[in-house]
């Protein structure tokens, strides 16, 4: 079968693979009928190690199941099925806490993790199939594939920062990043009904997606010019609760220049960094608190189909280019040189 692998920064390529085969009972083989590249995937696009490659890419995906182990007993032959990102048996401890993405089981794992599969191919092994995919009820052609593809992580991930702000009616609200996940983000704040949601971001296309998605008010100024937008358009004092959906350094200190006494910042950009202020007098002070994390998207599918199945909210925007297995080292590029926000794959 064909899938892409990344030798190096910058150097994605198609290529055949051995077929993804059943290796335990608990196991699905699924053929891909979509996925994506994810914002994530441009990290090691600018700077994987020619040594550490080649490595298989894709953790998000929609698909019909082909086979099955002994032991699955919830999807089965001929079922469309969405997975997130990380692989979960969905019944240990920390599953039924609401965390699969550090469930406990042998084979859990995060799909970047599985060494001999990855989404972005024609079909792939799926462990522990019954807690980790989710059926979902429409065909592989329906028009609401993108949005429930958007489920596998994006969303997901925009929805978990929003969640572990403490977002609600009352809560002013800055995101910082236009990417899909912050897009999300405004979305999901929107969804939660809260009272101002800024977007920052520097890209219009974009920008106003974030204002179809439910961003009050546009900031595209950075650093200090930035944060003293933000702050004027807060009163003076700022944000109760800030989105952090970049991963580095600068936005993290870009957030802690917003938030307002008591306030919560959430990050679910992947942090780029390991140290960063967080004493006497950046968040203890104040009582402001960091939250946030990878999204246990396993957690929130089930409670967010329903608004997607029913087209009251449309993720499936952020996809703004489509293309097949070939054309993925392009959709690669496109997305690191902000051409494209979102590339779908249909392989």
């Amino acid at each position: 079968m064909r899938a892409s692998l990344m030798y190096g920064a910058g150097d994605v390529r198609v290529e055949n693979v051995p077929d993804s085969v059943i290796k335990h009972p608990t196991d699905a083989l699924v053929r891909i009928t979509a996925s994506c590249v994810c914002g994530t995937d441009l990290w090691p696009y600018a700077s994987l190690k020619p040594e550490d490659g080649p490595a298989r890419m894709g953790h998000e995906f929609i698909g019909i199941v082909e086979d099955t182990g002994s032991e699955v007993t919830t999807v089965e032959r001929g079922d469309l099925v969405v997975s997130p990102w990380s692989i979960s048996d969905n019944t240990c401890e920390f599953c039924r806490e609401g965390l699969p993405s550090s469930c406990i089981h042998p084979q859990a794992n995060f799909w970047d993790g599985e060494a001999e599969e990855g989404a972005q191919a024609e079909a792939i092994r799926v462990p522990l199939a019954d807690g980790t995919l989710v059926k979902l009820p429409v065909a592989a052609d329906s028009a609401l594939i993108p949005s429930l593809l958007t489920l596998s992580d994006v969303f997901c991930t925009g929805y978990h920062a929003a969640v572990s702000g403490g977002v609600n009616e009352r809560t002013r609200v800055t995101v910082i990043g236009d990417g899909a996940v912050g897009l999300m983000a405004v979305l999901s704040c929107k969804r939660l009904g809260a009272e101002q949601i800024v977007l920052m971001g520097r890209h219009q296309v974009r920008t106003d997606l974030g204002r179809e998605f439910g961003a009050t008010d546009v900031v595209s100024a950075r650093g200090e010019e930035g944060v003293e937008a933000v702050r004027e358009l807060t009163g003076g004092y700022g944000s109760h609760v800030v989105l952090e959906a970049v991963g580095t350094r600068p936005a993290y200190d870009q957030a802690l220049g917003i938030i307002r006494p008591g306030g919560v910042i959430s990050r679910v950009g992947a942090p780029q960094y390991e140290e960063a202020p967080i004493g006497i007098g950046s968040l203890f002070r104040h009582n402001i608190r960091l939250a946030g994390g990878p999204s246990p998207a396993r957690a929130y599918i089930e409670g967010l189909l329903p608004d997607v199945l029913s087209g009251t909210i449309e993720p499936g925007k952020v996809f703004d280019a489509t293309t097949d297995l070939d054309g993925v080292p392009t959709g690669y590029q496109d997305m690191a040189d902000r051409r494209s926000l979102k590339v779908l794959i249909k392989p």
